[in-house]
Order: structure tokens, then sequence, then C-alpha cells
């Protein structure tokens, strides 16, 4: 697999001079709320858009859209220009069939947001995000919360594993405070999502990075152990230093969306200097003899709990 090019999407105009250019900023039940140069506008789609590519969704958070507008002073989405980055997931279809889910659309970065507890730390989850990250050139970053209620060794031991193969992590704590400066540099000027399981306090963290945000929190829950969905609505908020925050709904699981089992390996970046050193061409690196990736294995450069996550994700064990 090698790095692919992207169209930019820097659009100095719409194509027909009645339309306006706009940025999608809030998404539900079939509404979408566009940033434009003459204010926000709230759209429906057109009913030819709802025609076009089934298979994923037509619009979303970050889509830059055509827009005309109504008599009333709302809009109507003519057309959705084409993306420049996405962080998609496979989503349930019509008749049992998958489909692209896309979250955000036109993104620089993913805060990949993980409770050190309550809930429990999911590391294979982490890593299909990372998967997910790494297929579609985005870059990924680590928010670890919740390092209160653990020791600072114990949060190190269940990140540094990512730590060591180039990731940035974030230690957090959004009721002391800690490392909440380093993320709001991170994310100052850019276009980001924060994304992860339910109940790792994502609206918490944003409320600790701009409280005037006043998102809702609920209390994970003791019995199941899993956090409660607050985030109902996707929305990208505009950040006072400039770039926005896309704030997510919590996430049960996190599938992979057409990624080649050929370009899984290269998905885990640690893998990669081994990678075209394998006797036989296209190795799985599972079962093959004189495979470069095995050995390393053996040879203890490579974590065997990521191994096995790249294994159970070429089988398909997921």
């Amino acid at each position: 697999m090698t790095k692919r090019s992207r169209e930019g999407s820097s659009l100095v105009q719409a194509a027909h001079p009645d339309r306006l250019l706009g940025t999608v900023l809030r998404a539900q039940s079939g509404f979408f709320w566009v940033q434009t140069a003459n204010g926000l506008v709230e759209c429906r789609l057109r009913g030819k858009l709802k025609q076009e590519r089934l298979a994923t969704d037509i619009a979303v958070i970050g889509d830059c859209v055509e827009i005309s507008l109504m008599d009333d002073g709302k809009g109507a989405v003519e057309a959705v220009l084409p993306r420049r980055s996405k962080l998609a997931r496979r989503g349930a279809g019509s008749r049992g069939a998958h489909k692209e889910d896309v979250l955000v659309a036109n993104l620089d970065q993913v805060l990949l947001t993980f409770a050190c507890t309550a809930p429990t730390f999911a590391p294979r989850m982490l890593d299909r995000y990372l998967v997910i990250c790494e297929h579609s050139e985005l870059e990924a970053v680590v928010v670890a919360t919740k390092i209160d209620l653990i020791s600072p060794a114990a949060a190190q031991a269940l990140f540094a594993p990512y730590e060591r193969i180039g990731y940035k992590v974030f230690y957090v704590s959004n009721t002391t405070g800690e490392g909440l400066d380093a993320v709001r540099q991170q994310v100052a000027g850019r276009t980001s999502v924060v994304t992860g399981k339910s109940g790792v306090g994502k609206s918490s963290l944003l409320n600790a990075l701009y409280p005037e945000l006043q998102l809702a929190t609920a209390a994970v829950s003791g019995a199941l152990n899993k956090g409660r969905h607050t985030t109902t609505v996707a929305e990208l908020i505009a950040l006072p230093e400039g770039g926005f925050l896309a704030d997510t709904p919590g996430i049960r699981e996190i599938g992979l969306w057409q990624v080649p089992a050929e370009d899984l390996a290269w998905c885990y970046r640690e893998l990669r200097p081994f990678l075209g050193e394998c006797f036989y061409a296209g190795c799985t690196h599972i079962h093959e003899p004189d495979c470069a990736v095995r050995a390393a294995l053996g040879q203890g450069a490579l974590a065997p709990e990521r191994y096995e996550s790249y294994r159970r994700l070429q089988v398909g064990e997921e």
C-alpha cells in the first residue's frame, strides 16, 4: 500500500452563481444546518441527491455543499462536493447489507478518546480505530481520560505500547484539568473529531476544554460498566482560537469499511519495516514460512498484543 494523493477542497465560489457554498455544521433527521457567508441556513436535501451514493451517507458534518435559498430563508442542498478526507466505519444497510457510515468529512485529525477505567480500556477497539485512520491517511492522536482514577504508572502501562510505535498520547483528567492545555494546542486551527467508546468522557472533555459549550453529560452505568449516549447529534463546533471540533455520539462498536486484506498489515505502522521482506509474495504473516513479520515478533521487535490484534482482523475474528 502506498500513500495516496488527496484532492484539495479549497473553493472560491459555487459552480452556479445562484448558489451559496457552505459547510455542514449539524445534521439531524434529514435536516442540515449549513454555515455560509450569509450566516447559518437550515436545509433539506434535494430529492435528486437522495437517489445517489446509496452505499454511503449523502451529506454529513464537515461536508462542503452548494445550497440554494428559498423564499422563507431556508435552503436546499443542491450538491455535495468531493471530500478531501473522511472518518468512516462499516454501518448496517438495508436487507442485512453493509454500507459506509461516514462520521465526519473534511477533517484534519482524529482524537481517539479512551478512558483508563470506567469503562474498562478496550485496546482492540482502539486498534480498529487506528486501522481506519491509517487506511484513510488521517492523523490520529490518543486521548487517555480519567487518569485521576488510577495511578500514573497504571495509565502509562495501558497506553505506552501506542507511544512506542509513534502515536501521540495525551493523558487527561477532566476533573483536575491535567493535560487539557496540550489538547487545546493540538486542536487549535484544525478540524478535529472527538470519537470513542460510549462513557469515556468525550462530552466532559469538550466541556473541560471549552466550558462555554455546556454539553450534556451522564455518568457511566455501574451495573454494566458502559457509558450512556449523551451526545445524540453529530455537530461541528467552531473553536475560539480557530478551527472546528466535531462532537459525535458514543460508539459501541467500530467495524472496518472496505479495508482490503492486502492493506491491513500496512495499517499497523510497526509492521511496515518488515513488509516486503517475507519469502513469499502476498504473505499474510499468519502461517507462511520465512515470514519477516513473525520473525520480528519472535525476536521481541513487535508487541504480541498488537500482532494478535492484526491476526484476528486478518482472519475475520473481529
